[in-house]
């Protein structure tokens, strides 16, 4: 009797201690930072300050290069883009930013794009990434191509992040439309024209991503020189022209594969 009472003792000890051990795990797991992110954060003040106003001094060269008609174009660093981040954002934006969230930081290759920051719900406190092809996929449209959202090590659904991004595109009154590539969910994001550029129309033509950096060109022509659709904007093209073919849009809801976890 005595025998069987330990052995059950032993068991319920054990289970207790692979539970215990499980959620050591898992919280160590959505501890976990990208290299790239904790290197970011860990940039001396003063870089940061040099980065962000590099940013600012390059942004306005091209707001004002566009402004006039001809080709423009800029490249940006991810190191600007994050010291703005670290710096112009927090100073002057960070009522911007979603509740809960803090600490923006990207990363740039060839491949995609990462962003990662700071998440903070209730008790919970983990690293966010979210990983994406990024492109031009015709003038004046974003192609997002998401492959990846994690919290930590650990993979997210990801339901809430199409949400995030369609809610962020709303809140910037841009159109979004969902498509799938390969199972991957892809948004295609169409920025609107400045304000007061009523004669004029601003084309952004190439987004290129490189190793830690991201290259922009376009053209300002007049509008009565541009093929336009009704409603002023530049005419789209059947489908998206990057991945294997074109893919029926998905406006409003999503298909299984978009579900699921990466």
């Amino acid at each position: 009797m005595r025998s069987s009472f330990r052995k059950v003792v032993y068991v319920c000890v054990g289970l207790a201690a692979l539970m215990a051990g499980g959620l050591a795990w898992l919280y160590r797991a959505t501890q976990q930072a990208p290299e790239f992110y904790r290197q970011a954060l860990a940039a001396p003040p003063p870089r940061q300050d040099q980065a962000s106003e590099e940013l600012i001094e390059q942004a306005a060269t091209l707001a004002n290069q566009a402004q006039r008609e001809g080709r423009w174009d800029a490249l940006f660093t991810a190191e600007q883009i994050n010291g703005w981040l670290a710096v112009d954002l927090e100073r002057n934006y960070a009522d911007s930013l979603p509740p809960g969230v803090s600490e923006p930081r990207i990363h740039l290759t060839p491949e995609g794009a990462t962003l990662a920051c700071r998440w903070q719900d209730g008790r919970l406190s983990t690293v966010f990434s979210l990983t994406a092809e990024v492109y031009a996929a015709e003038p004046n449209v974003l192609g997002l191509r998401i492959e990846s959202a994690r919290a930590g090590q650990l993979p997210v659904p990801l339901d809430r992040v199409l949400e995030v991004v369609t809610q962020a595109a709303a809140e910037l009154d841009w159109l979004i439309e969902w498509r799938q590539i390969d199972g991957d969910p892809t948004a295609l994001i169409t920025i609107p024209p400045p304000e007061g550029h009523d004669d004029s129309a601003i084309w952004i033509e190439a987004l290129e991503l490189r190793d830690g950096a991201v290259y922009l060109s376009g053209h300002t022509l007049p509008r009565d020189v541009l093929p336009t659709d009704t409603n002023g904007q530049p005419p789209a093209s059947e489908g998206t022209p990057h991945g294997d073919g074109v893919y029926p849009a998905v406006v409003g809801e999503r298909s299984e594969s978009s579900n699921r976890q990466r």
